[in-house]
């Protein structure tokens, strides 16, 4: 008898933010991840996930109601047409958003599962053989004063991670000349050698995202992520065309569709888009292949236990990000989960993502 999808089980895991941390166009109250479990006729299991600070019930409803019983009885190594009949019956009632975060989590779910099938870690079933994969530490919000900064930061540097990104934009980004000081202040704090990532998280236009870029660039910035609002294209390509500082973006953007607009628009230097919600790792594939074609980098935002099998077999993966803020919510959710040591995360030999969740957190935290 095949194999068929008998059981598709949701759980939305909550977990409240109490320090008031802020970037500069929003405040983070609320996490939380989203659970999917893909159970067989023949009682083989798969884990996907994917995160959020709002709408995590209204993804657990979708799929509950709308997505799996359009998959029961499938055959589950049928990733690329469950995948595309998906996209076709949903895609009237979002072709971003929460329905590909719902999208994204079966998807994922689906080859845990196939690799638990078949034996084999996920990263060598994408065809890879990196043993390893920098990882650098996301964190340094608006909200901190500047002691609160550079403390932080020097962590980061002290726990081992040779790579550190930090939040621009403080006062909502009416303050250019305060963030070029934190930026001053952290440089000289952590010392030339580590690399220094920024993120504006969508605060500014293109010509005051290059006006910033241009004052800090003597501090040896590895990117600028986000400067504009996410679906400003053309203000992306006004950003890189007046500053020679690498333009990171894409974390808002969504299937190999919007990989095609950001390239073909020359509106990014690295890729960001992430698989926990932007068509999990059947669309990932594609998008990877797109980054390839055009000699990019391909930095998948957040969620590196998920990703991390897409760095082990894509080789213009330069690292992986770790948010800090996930940190103590990723540890109980999942058992003996991998943690970065000295900046890296080494890949998991065991089947599929080599993830197990922890149940007993689970059921009493949903």
């Amino acid at each position: 008898m095949r194999n068929q999808i008998a059981k598709i089980e949701v759980f939305l895991v909550r977990y409240p933010v109490k320090s008031g941390l802020a970037d500069a166009t929003r405040k983070v109250e609320n996490i939380g991840y989203t659970i999917v479990q893909i159970t067989t006729n023949q009682g083989h299991q798969g884990i996907g996930i994917t995160y959020n600070e709002v709408g995590g019930e209204a993804t657990k409803v979708l799929i509950e109601e709308s997505i799996a019983p359009r998959l029961i009885g499938r055959n589950p190594f049928e990733t690329e047409v469950l995948y595309h009949d998906l996209v076709q019956y949903l895609r009237g009632v979002g072709r971003k958003g929460l329905s590909f975060c719902a999208i994204s989590a079966v998807d994922i779910a689906l080859w845990d599962l196939k690799g638990k099938m078949l034996d084999m870690p996920l990263y060598r079933l994408l065809g890879g053989n990196r043993k390893s994969v920098p990882v650098y530490a996301s964190g340094g919000w608006t909200s901190y004063d500047e002691n609160q900064l550079v403390e932080e930061m020097k962590s980061f540097v002290a726990s081992g991670y040779a790579i550190i990104k930090f939040k621009v934009g403080v006062e909502g980004g009416q303050n250019i000349a305060r963030d070029v000081r934190r930026v001053k202040l952290v440089r000289e704090a952590v010392g030339a050698d580590i690399g220094l990532l920024l993120d504006a998280n969508n605060c500014w236009d293109g010509a005051t995202g290059a006006r910033f870029a241009n004052l800090v660039k003597e501090y040896d910035i590895m990117f600028l992520e986000e400067p504009t609002f996410a679906d400003d294209i053309p203000g992306l390509k006004r950003f890189k065309q007046a500053t020679d500082m690498p333009l990171a973006t894409g974390e808002h953007e969504y299937t190999r569709y919007g990989c095609r607009d950001l390239i073909l628009s020359e509106a990014a230097d690295v890729i960001q888009m992430d698989f926990t919600r932007a068509g999990g790792y059947t669309e990932a594939l594609k998008v990877a292949a797109l980054t390839q074609a055009w000699n990019l980098k391909f930095a998948p935002h957040a969620m590196e236990l998920i990703h991390l099998p897409l760095a082990g077999a894509m080789q213009n993966i330069p690292f992986l990000e770790r948010l800090i803020l996930f940190e103590q919510l990723t540890d109980v959710t999942f058992k003996d989960c991998p943690k970065p040591q000295n900046g890296y995360l080494e890949m998991p030999e065991l089947p599929g993502l080599g993830l197990e969740i922890n149940w007993d957190f689970v059921l009493e935290n949903r």
